[in-house]
């Protein structure tokens, strides 16, 4: 499946993603690769996060400055 297609997940739905992979890095007998693979997939939902939170307070600001809520295009 390419990125393109894949389905934009909720930032919520990323914010569980991340506490899974957190809970997996956690876990004692976690191999070195698999640690890495989960650091490395955590690396990119926390990119996508920041990318959603940055989306949302541009939102806020534009809210902000004219009173009403208008979509922000990037």
């Amino acid at each position: 499946m390419s990125k393109s297609s894949e389905k934009q997940l909720s930032l919520e739905e990323n914010f569980e993603r991340l506490d899974g992979l957190v809970e997996k890095l956690s876990e004692e007998d976690i191999s070195l690769e698999d640690a890495f693979n989960a650091y490395s997939e955590g690396m990119k939902v926390l990119k996508q996060c920041n990318e959603q939170i940055d989306r949302v307070e541009k939102r806020v600001l534009k809210l902000s400055e004219q009173g009403s809520l208008e979509e922000f295009e990037a």
